[in-house]
């Protein structure tokens, strides 16, 4: 394919995922390298879905339209079109053919795209004749419910593309119909070989590269690409905050019970923010057990959080899952606060024992407390791990190597 990128090396990119407005860590990935392309001269162009949340776009009228995934609340009629248009949605194809035409864009870079716009992007992108690379945000391509959970526990049945095991476990929602349909479109992505028409494939931590390459990907097209954050908007402090800090969904994998656990004879101040489905239990075990030191936040974002980061000590992230490359760690480490973690997916490689933080095996509440006691009762402990917390995130996670690495995958794509 010829390069359609002017003299100046300045290029039109495709950034495609299923919601356009800050849903959570993947869109944020995205929003923030929308940024730096365009701070250094890119033009971005966006394809998503329509949604009353989106964020403004002048490529809005070519965004297919917004449907309902609610199964269980459709009839009949519109179980089985949105069950079709999950596996393959060939309306959202013909759009971003029309898109890319009129865009004659350089390339394409997508995030997450199945269950929604699905690969029909990418058969469009291939009949164009425009290279695609795609980060990975979770584990969707060797687990249909992306997660590599059943019923809160780790699970790797659909290992080598096993994925029938997803339906017989109910693994999506404990949901038969809706693993049904998640089994549908893995099996359907991988009988077509849908993502062979994607030439690298970008993953944030190298647990998950591994899984990939475990699971049959080949390492050529397997990109190391960390998350990142823009430091300016973050300034440390290095006082030893008035409490710890929990920042994530209330949910089993997350391991807040185990960190409930942990601080329950302790009587060190602990406040939870976010929400989710697991916190009625959470609460209970909070008023059963007579814990007056642990504070439910809610969810907050903006000025809240920010300032719950600020006065924090230090940030616990106790998850019993694999994460993948968690922002909150990133987070921390910008407001110069430690972090206590579990060695799960990719958390350890963003956490240097002892020197950012401490690591605890997943669900082990014992030790998980012992770390909080050293660090709470050790201020001077908690500085050092703070700053080094700081330059570690100044160094390794910053906007421009960022964006460095990332034009270096979008040159080899070209070429």
């Amino acid at each position: 394919m010829l390069c359609r990128k002017g003299k100046s090396g300045l290029m039109r990119i495709v950034v495609a995922n299923n919601f356009y407005y800050c849903r959570g860590g993947s869109e944020r990935v995205l929003f923030e390298e929308k940024r730096i392309l365009e701070e250094n001269g890119h033009h971005v162009i966006p394809f998503s879905r329509t949604d009353p949340k989106n964020e403004c776009s002048d490529y809005f009228d070519y965004f297919p339209r917004y449907l309902s995934y609610e199964f269980e609340k459709l009839s009949l009629l519109k179980k089985v079109y949105t069950t079709l248009n999950v596996i393959y949605d060939r309306d959202a194809g013909s759009r971003f053919t029309e898109l890319l035409e009129k865009t004659q864009s350089d390339l394409i870079h997508a995030h997450n795209i199945y269950g929604r716009l699905t690969t029909s992007l990418l058969d469009s992108a291939q009949k164009k004749g425009v290279p695609v690379v795609m980060t990975l945000h979770d584990y969707k391509l060797i687990c249909p419910s992306y997660l590599m959970l059943n019923r809160g526990h780790v699970c790797e049945d659909c290992r080598r593309g096993r994925f029938y095991h997803c339906l017989l476990n109910r693994c999506h929602k404990n949901s038969l119909l809706a693993s049904a349909v998640y089994t549908a479109e893995s099996y359907y992505n991988k009988w077509l070989r849908k993502y062979n028409n994607l030439r690298f494939l970008i993953c944030p931590s190298r647990f998950l590269q591994g899984k990939l390459l475990s699971n049959g990907f080949s390492a050529e097209r397997l990109i190391y690409l960390p998350n990142f954050l823009n430091l300016a908007g973050f300034t440390p402090s290095y006082d030893a905050g008035d409490y710890l800090l929990y920042v994530g969904r209330l949910s089993k994998e997350k391991g807040v019970m185990t960190l409930l656990k942990a601080v329950q004879k302790l009587h060190v101040p602990l406040r939870i923010v976010g929400d989710g489905p697991m916190k009625a239990e959470l609460l209970a075990f909070v008023g059963e057990n007579n814990i007056s030191h642990v504070t439910f936040k809610g969810y907050k974002s903006g000025e809240q959080l920010k300032q719950l980061y600020e006065n924090a000590a230090f940030l616990v992230i106790p998850s019993e899952w694999y994460e993948n490359a968690p922002m909150t760690i990133l987070e921390a480490y910008a407001y110069g606060k430690p972090v206590i973690g579990s060695r799960a997916g990719g958390i350890p490689e963003m956490i240097e024992h002892e020197r950012t933080g401490m690591l605890f095996a997943m669900g082990d509440a014992g030790r998980l407390a012992e770390h909080i006691v050293s660090l709470w009762s050790d201020k001077s402990l908690c500085r050092q791990m703070g700053r080094a917390a700081r330059n570690k995130v100044e160094r390794e996670y910053c906007s421009e190597l960022h964006y460095e690495h990332l034009m270096e995958i979008y040159r080899n794509l070209l070429n």
